[in-house]
């Protein structure tokens, strides 16, 4: 029998009610064993929460890009630029969390709950260390990262108090990841779109009234833009620690748990350093591309930023849908079945790729009409369109990529992605950006075109390598 059959079976449902009834489940958190029945509910239940919850976290992003926009190209700017720096941020946070959504997925599996939530506290010590390191840097050096990025002086002038709050800020952005993590590994993923749900309710709300000083609020521009999120994330990050220590749900978090066990910490370092440097890699090249950009003024800094906040808003949700696959390689590889694994992996390649190449025909052609939703300038509207269509291109094929690396990183293989993305992203995308902009004379388009082969390459080289099945051996 099909498993959609078995599907509208269980619950004596036509089909359509049937699936409503499985989205229901999945936001509203189900005690399941994902290593039994069948993969594809196990992917819906996983996959639902994970992808609203990414959704709500490209909503951020594009929520203060719609609002700051409003105030000129500068601002725009200096928005793009933090995020660029930000970027080695979140690669430093999703490292983390990857390696502790992974242990934790494989101590669920192998039906060891207390050991998971022992390495629940170890990774939030660990978060808590990094993001004080970073608080210390944007508070003393925020206005030389605008200067090292080539902000023009006007865009330091403007945007320096943004950077040093989202910097300073950065513990929210820290544990929201990694607490996120941890309900994704536990398999509670509903949890986790709750939180940023709630973050992002308060983030839109509070982005205008303290961007623009609407009623008693002061006007405080695109700093008022970094407060709102901080807030929001921060209250998201409250929620999320409410939830881990209540003692309900698969993971039942004790304060004993966060003792130190060095035992842990080290192996949860060891793996997270891998993801670490496999996302700093990533976003190091995102950053030498903005860097290349910013050579051709403010308004094609801004044009790139409203594209790639646009390419985000489907681009998390498509890494929630992958980010199923992780949890399910971990739990099934901590149960003993590699085979259920690896066909979870390929199922979820296809609803993911299936998905993205939908967005791609928008994006290809609708670009112009959805660069103006944020900007009314044609010079920004015209980067903007060339850089959606070229990212857009190869939506089919980084919808598979992204599985699979996400695969490597749920069976606690990190290393693996690391090489990838080194030669990838430091041996082809960043030579050829600046041969095709500057060399051969492109400019921005030449850049966008470096984006779309290098990641489409990227795709192919991980498609092969996780064929070889080396993975399945990991030990977490």
């Amino acid at each position: 029998m099909r498993p959609e059959t078995k599907l509208v079976t269980r619950y004596g449902l036509p089909r359509v009610r049937a699936w409503w009834q499985l989205i229901r489940e999945a936001t509203a958190g189900t005690d399941v064993d994902y290593t039994q029945g069948s993969v594809r509910r196990a992917i819906g239940l996983l996959a639902i929460p994970m992808v609203l919850e990414m959704s709500m976290e490209s909503v951020f992003a594009l929520a203060d890009i719609f609002f700051v926009s409003r105030l000129g190209a500068e601002a725009v700017a200096a928005v793009g630029l933090t995020e660029a720096v930000l970027t080695l941020v979140y690669a430093m946070a999703i490292g983390l969390s990857m390696a502790t959504t992974a242990m934790i997925a494989r101590r669920i599996g192998e039906k060891e709950p207390d050991a998971a939530a022992i390495a629940a506290g170890q990774s939030l010590w660990v978060g808590a260390i990094a993001a004080g390191s970073v608080a210390i840097i944007g508070l003393l050096y925020a206005e030389d990262i605008l200067r090292l990025m080539g902000a023009e002086p006007g865009v330091i002038e403007g945007g320096a108090d943004f950077t040093t709050i989202m910097l300073a800020g950065s513990v929210t952005i820290f544990f929201i990841f990694l607490i996120n993590g941890i309900f994704r590994g536990a398999g509670d993923a509903s949890v986790a779109m709750r939180a940023l749900l709630l973050a992002n309710g308060i983030n839109i709300v509070l982005d205008p009234l303290l961007i623009f000083g609407i009623g008693p609020f002061p006007e405080m521009g695109v700093a008022g833009a970094a407060i709102a999120t901080t807030i929001g994330r921060g209250i998201g990050v409250l929620y999320q620690l409410y939830c881990l220590f209540r003692v309900r749900g698969r993971l039942q978090m004790l304060f004993g748990h966060l003792a130190l066990d060095p035992a842990v910490m080290l192996r949860l370092l060891k793996v997270s350093a891998g993801g670490v440097v496999q996302f700093l890699i990533a976003t190091s090249s995102w950053i030498l591309m903005i860097r290349l950009i910013a050579a051709y003024g403010s308004a094609a800094i801004a044009g790139y930023t409203i594209a790639i906040r646009v390419v985000d808003f489907t681009f998390l949700p498509a890494w929630g849908l992958s980010t199923a696959a992780a949890t399910l390689v971990g739990q099934n590889l901590g149960a003993g079945y590699p085979d259920r694994a690896e066909r979870s992996v390929w199922l979820t390649a296809r609803y993911n790729a299936a998905f993205l190449t939908s967005i791609a025909i928008v994006f290809i052609i609708f670009a112009e009409g959805l660069i103006r939703a944020f900007t009314t300038d044609a010079v920004i509207i015209a980067y903007g369109a060339d850089c959606l269509r070229f990212v857009a291109y190869g939506y089919t094929l980084y919808a598979v990529g992204m599985t699979v690396i996400q695969a490597f990183n749920g069976a606690g293989d990190t290393l693996t992605p690391t090489w990838i993305n080194f030669l990838c992203y430091w041996l082809l995308q960043i030579p050829m950006a600046y041969f095709l902009s500057q060399s051969l004379g492109y400019g921005p388009r030449g850049v966008f075109m470096a984006l779309l082969i290098a990641e489409s390459l990227l795709a192919v080289v991980a498609i092969l390598v996780f064929r070889r099945g080396r993975w399945k051996e990991m030990v977490v």
